[in-house]
């Protein structure tokens, strides 16, 4: 810390609340207020004050067979009825669901919204077997993941190296073995990217799985977005990801061309 830099200020109420939803929000079942407490790093009375007064208010519901505490529908009905008004769900589902049918496994696009990219629909094309089906509404992890490189690649060095220092690289042991953890390695896989035209990665996020995407932008705007394509090694081999390569790009096209009817997605047009 500089000499006369003063420190961060305290979070406040409203931070805390969010910081505990977004916490729930990986926790379907519910968690106890000391576990809560303790990743959150918040006193147990603040913690349980603001639990109180979002069960009060409709957010929050407790567990009453073991006093954990698990979020209502109130919040992901909120974010569906966003995303449905905003268009982007009936302009993006058919083109993902012909890509999952296609490529037999998961597609997903995944919304820039600021510093972050948010997946907010998918299709699951695997009918057998095993299916990769990480929760929606997450926040893409940019080092590791191809959607994540697939948008870095559109930036410029400046601006993805703030994208991921104000996220981190994350532990190792998180994810994939191949997980870049130093911006050399991780420059070296988005020079490749750019090359190819879309993004790949083969253990990188969660071991044995591999993926690939391409970034949604109309011609001489940013990133609205990236699809994705995301299953086993064992089927989504490297040489299956070449060859789907063109449909996914395709697709990623076809939503940047049908994104102008989206109030959303015009909204961000204008903004870049």
């Amino acid at each position: 810390m500089r000499k006369h830099e003063a420190p961060p200020p305290p979070a406040g109420t409203l931070e805390r609340a969010f910081r505990i939803l977004e916490l729930l929000a990986q926790q379907p079942e519910g968690l106890a207020l000391a576990a809560m407490a303790d990743e959150l790093a918040l006193p147990r009375s603040a913690c349980h004050r603001l639990l109180t007064e979002m069960v009060r208010c409709g957010y929050v519901r407790q567990v009453t067979s073991r006093g954990d505490y698990a979020l209502t529908t109130k919040l992901p009905a909120m974010g569906l009825s966003f995303l449905g008004g905003s268009g982007v769900v009936d302009i993006a589902q058919p083109i993902i669901d012909r890509l999952a049918e296609l490529s037999g496994e998961l597609v997903r696009l995944a919304l820039v919204d600021g510093d972050r990219l948010t997946f907010v629909a998918k299709a699951q094309g695997a009918r057998t077997g095993l299916r990769y089906d990480p929760d929606m509404g997450i926040d893409v992890r940019l080092s590791c993941s191809a959607g994540g490189h697939a948008w870095l690649m559109t930036l410029t060095e400046e601006r993805a190296a703030e994208l991921v220092s104000l996220q981190g690289f994350g532990s190792p042991k998180e994810f994939g073995p191949k997980a870049p953890t130093t911006f050399k390695a991780l420059w070296k896989t988005l020079d490749e990217d750019r090359k190819r035209g879309f993004s790949t990665i083969v253990e990188m996020y969660a071991p044995g799985m591999t993926a690939m995407a391409a970034p949604v932008r109309r011609r001489g705007q940013e990133a609205l977005g990236v699809i994705t394509i995301a299953g086993p090694l064992l089927r989504l081999t490297p040489q299956r990801m070449a060859q789907l390569g063109p449909a996914l790009m395709e697709a990623a096209n076809e939503l940047a061309m049908a994104s102008a009817s989206s109030p959303l997605f015009s909204q961000k047009g204008r903004m870049a």
